[in-house]
């Protein structure tokens, strides 16, 4: 064969006649591939989000500054704006972590509910379980 007449020679893929190799495992490291590079160590990123989440981070630091706010005059009608927005954000966010509790203690009422109903062993075995002195780690 003439190595100059692959051009002649296309190529035909069918549907499915191509490489099937596929990542399947989960990438669950997406969040801190976002943070770049020049912002920090990534494994130091890893272990502070393990101590407490940004959003439990951003909650700390929302409550000393509305405290602290609240005990200092502003000086700036802007300041006062923005505490003011600050409050509105921060009651909006209890909003949605008590509707979450609401919804947690109606699926947990629901699911003991089928518990007694369709094993009245394990039902029982569970209350006895709840209502014994918590075992030490």
């Amino acid at each position: 064969m003439f190595p100059w007449l692959f051009v002649f020679a296309p190529q035909w893929q069918l549907p499915f006649s191509g490489s099937v190799a596929q990542r399947i495992d989960p990438q669950t490291h997406w969040f801190f591939d976002g943070i770049d590079a020049s912002a920090g160590d990534g494994r130091i990123e890893r272990q502070a989000f393990e101590v407490a989440t940004y959003g439990r981070q951003l909650g700390l630091l929302t409550e000393v500054l509305v405290d602290l706010a609240e005990q200092i005059p502003l000086q700036s009608e802007a300041a006062a704006m923005s505490l003011k927005r600050l409050k509105a954000i921060q009651a909006e966010i209890e909003k949605i972590k008590t509707k979450d509790a609401a919804t947690l203690v109606q699926d947990v009422e629901l699911a003991l509910d089928r518990l007694k109903k369709y094993h009245p062993t394990e039902y029982q075995r569970l209350g006895e379980r709840m209502q014994s002195p918590p075992r030490p780690d």
